[in-house]
């Protein structure tokens, strides 16, 4: 059986960090927004009648044949790792031969593996003849890759890529619900561009220095929990209101106060940017994920876009070819 599957990936619009557990249970019911783009991971699944495993990870240059899962469940390369943990959940009984490939730089702040990630319980599932709702597929994605990388995961990462779209994510004591909703797909197209910085980011690091600094009941780190989740907040109503013009003034809000949440949100390179880009008729800048590194998200005026695109590549940034998607 053979079965191939994609996943999107996603830019948050207000909000991130606050899904990561339990920090939104510090700051009260809050909410983060993002939104799916057209940056995909993909995965092919062939399954075999023998135990063979071939793993083909072509972003990653990673091409291996193991004569048995307990041969692969021994193999110590970092880029097997993922591929390894997602098996050893679902423990199967015979071979295959898969392929996976990510359109985002490594360290993107995009998404990218935990689009990954839900790409191969999608393709297992398919496989295995299961059906999953979209929270089990975010809450075993999750923890998962919290075991992988043994360290506090969020989970909005997950939901674009089981729901494209203009997501609503709300967090309570009770886990999350999400709301999807419409939006001017054009309006958003004509004016957001994803830059790679050139500096790859580790999300685990910069979220579990805010979640330590938040158990440990610090002032300036809840402060700036609170004020993200004000602007998410304010980002929730506007998008229910499809109130864009209003768009930059949050975004800026948001950068403020991600920046205030710990230096290791920013870089040079993203400082770097945005200098450039507000010189050059952007009107805000949005860090992607945990930022420090990877993507940020410029919002320009549409006749302002393409001089502002050939600026940042003058300078050597990277623009992706990411649009938003439909609900």
């Amino acid at each position: 059986m053979r079965v191939e599957v994609e996943s999107p990936m996603r830019v948050d619009l207000a909000g991130g960090t606050l899904d990561c557990w339990p920090l939104y249970n510090f700051v009260g019911s809050c909410w983060t927004v993002n939104l799916a783009i057209s940056v995909y991971s993909s995965v092919s699944l062939n399954t075999r009648e023998d135990k063979k495993i071939s793993i083909n990870i072509k972003d990653l240059s990673y091409s291996k044949t193991f004569e048995s899962i307990d041969e692969l469940y021994n193999c110590k390369d970092k880029e097997a790792q993922l591929i390894i943990a997602i098996l050893r959940y679902w423990e199967p009984q015979k071979g295959f031969d898969i392929v996976t490939y990510s359109q985002s730089p490594v360290g993107g702040g995009l998404g990218g593996s935990s689009s990954l990630v839900i790409s191969l319980l999608k393709a297992f599932c398919k496989v295995l003849h299961k059906e999953w709702s979209l929270k089990e597929l975010v809450t075993v994605g999750h923890n998962i890759e919290a075991q992988l990388l043994h360290t506090p995961t969020g989970t909005q990462d997950y939901i674009p890529a089981v729901q494209a779209g203009l997501n609503l994510i709300h967090y309570t004591a009770e886990g999350f619900n999400v709301e999807n909703i419409p939006y001017d797909v054009d309006y958003f197209a004509q004016r957001m561009s994803i830059v790679y910085t050139g500096r790859s980011h580790n999300s685990g690091i910069n979220n579990w220095q805010v979640v330590k600094e938040a158990v440990e009941k610090d002032t300036k780190t809840m402060s700036a929990l609170m004020e993200i989740a004000e602007v998410s907040k304010d980002m929730r109503q506007l998008c229910l209101n499809a109130d864009w013009q209003k768009l930059p003034e949050l975004f800026n809000r948001e950068f403020s106060a991600r920046v205030k949440l710990s230096s290791g949100f920013s870089s040079p390179e993203i400082t770097n940017l945005e200098s450039i880009a507000l010189r050059h008729g952007a009107e805000a800048v949005k860090i992607c994920g945990a930022g420090g590194g990877g993507c940020v998200m410029l919002w320009s005026p549409p006749d302002k876009k393409k001089n502002l695109v050939q600026a940042i590549q003058e300078k050597g940034f990277h623009v992706l070819d990411a649009k938003p998607l439909k609900n």
